[in-house]
């Protein structure tokens, strides 16, 4: 399990090439709320907008995952409760103003690129909208 990354995975590092390339500019596995104990994937400060990235076997994506068939009881705790943590963790940002994205790593990452550029612009104080 040592090898498995918490940050800077290929999705994570194509989301983040594809954002950039939109022109936007984030800061990475950093705390939304400073006070609770999760980070996000990429935060938007100024808009509010916090981005996470799912791996399909660590937060039980519905077209992906596989149950362990080693220590399965196990596993099946732990995505529950990370579900649960999931959740929480976005009615909490969402309680204090956050627009929370949740994106799964199999999904199309330029799409979802388009998704994060739409929230952070429409969610950008008046004085910071671009001009067209």
């Amino acid at each position: 399990m040592r090898a498995n990354k918490g940050r800077d995975t290929r999705p994570e590092l194509r989301l983040r090439r594809a954002v950039h390339a939109l022109g936007l500019r984030y800061r990475v596995g950093i705390r939304p709320i400073s006070t609770i104990r999760r980070t996000a994937d990429l935060v938007f400060a100024r808009s509010q907008v916090a981005v996470f990235l799912d791996g399909c076997f660590w937060h039980g994506c519905a077209e992906h995952h596989r149950p362990a068939r080693v220590n399965a009881q196990f596993w099946a705790e732990k995505l529950a409760q990370t579900r649960l943590r999931d959740a929480a963790t976005d009615e909490r940002l969402r309680e204090t103003g956050w627009h929370v994205i949740r994106i799964w790593e199999h999904e199309n990452l330029e799409d979802a690129a388009l998704r994060v550029r739409e929230a952070v612009l429409a969610r950008r104080p008046a004085s910071r909208q671009p001009m067209s």
